[in-house]
């Protein structure tokens, strides 16, 4: 089966263009970042090259030590404010040539994949762009609670720059529980803010998405749109049938494992369809979703502080033993131990 199409970092990654907002944010808090870039690998010059990535196991940490760095836990507000229609690449520049906030809300968030891309989803808007979606990235912890404000933020940012207005947002819904900020988010946003709630959304205030984008320019909305679906194109050019289906199983995973007849309806094809295709790859549906696991497995092992409980709930085993009993016939080793020794290897390089 071909894999060269395959993402090197099966948890996601992400554009070093937010690398360079927190670097922004953190500076605006007082603080130096050139510490903090050097721990995670990274220069000011690695920052300007708009092609490289993270990974997002190494995105979250880095926020994390952030966080630390700055003594700020409400950091990614500070990313969202600090945040130009630019640092989403093309997807921004095209999304602020909208004709209106509610397009350019939703070219925003449909082309999101050309500067980052999660195992857990990808954002969505609904109500013709009134309301935006971040999927969910449960369980939380301290390392990924800014991701959440941060993205809801920049979103926010970017409605108040295109439109001129400041009251651009409605309700804020956010998944993880309360850390007792409340009354710093709803200040921020400027409308109420809930924690615990079913999802991560935005709602635009009454009359936002059909308010003309003051950015609007007809023919380089046209002409960024058009580049955007040929870049998303050339993404998924040359993907495999199996690819295809390794690309939508993390996120479905979670819980339990998916049917094959699940995964070809999300494929549009029927289920024969799908075997075929599969059969003609010389591969098979129970096959991918074991490689799918383990490639998950270790990234979660490695790159996350992530409970072994959890990752096993993350990849769709019955119980944690299932998953103690997968990881043996794949390394002939436990998980736990298996993490215990990658970290040793790590802190002895240095590595964080």
């Amino acid at each position: 089966m071909n894999t060269t199409s395959r993402h090197k970092n099966p948890l996601g990654d992400i554009s070093v263009l937010y690398v360079a907002v927190m670097v922004r944010a953190v500076r605006a808090e007082g603080a130096d970042p050139t510490d903090l870039l050097g721990r995670f690998g990274l220069d000011e010059q690695a920052l300007g090259a708009p092609q490289a990535r993270i990974s997002i196991p190494r995105f979250m940490r880095m926020g994390q030590a952030a966080i630390t760095l700055t003594g700020n836990p409400a950091l990614g507000l500070t990313m969202g404010q600090l945040s130009r229609p630019v640092d989403a690449g093309i997807a921004g520049l095209a999304g602020q040539s909208a004709p209106t906030a509610g397009e350019a809300i939703r070219t925003l968030i449909h082309y999101a994949l050309l500067t980052s891309r999660n195992s857990r989803g990808a954002p969505w808007t609904t109500n013709r762009g009134r309301e935006a979606h971040f999927y969910s990235i449960k369980p939380y912890n301290v390392f990924n609670f800014f991701v959440v404000d941060s993205v809801l933020a920049a979103w926010t940012r970017f409605l108040r720059i295109i439109t001129g207005h400041d009251k651009v947002i409605e309700r804020v819904t956010i998944e993880y529980p309360s850390q007792g900020m409340e009354g710093v988010f709803e200040q921020w946003f400027g409308c109420p803010v809930r924690f615990g709630a079913g999802s991560n959304s935005l709602r635009l205030a009454p009359g936002i998405a059909e308010a003309v984008s003051l950015q609007a320019q007809p023919a380089m909305f046209e002409k960024l749109s058009g580049d955007c679906q040929k870049e998303l194109s050339r993404i998924r050019a040359g993907w495999s049938t199996g690819d295809r289906i390794k690309d939508l199983l993390p996120s479905l995973l979670q819980g339990g494992t998916p049917t094959l007849a699940a995964i070809a309806e999300r494929l549009g094809m029927a289920p024969w369809t799908l075997q075929r295709h599969l059969a003609e790859e010389e591969t098979g549906f129970r096959e991918l979703v074991d490689e799918t696991r383990k490639e998950l497995a270790v990234e979660y092992i490695r790159e996350t502080r992530t409970s072994l409980s959890e990752i096993a709930w993350l990849l769709g085993f019955a119980n944690p033993a299932a998953f103690h009993k997968a990881w043996r016939r794949w390394f002939a080793t436990s998980p736990g131990e298996y993490r215990k020794d990658y970290l040793a290897q790590q802190a002895t390089k240095g590595i964080h």
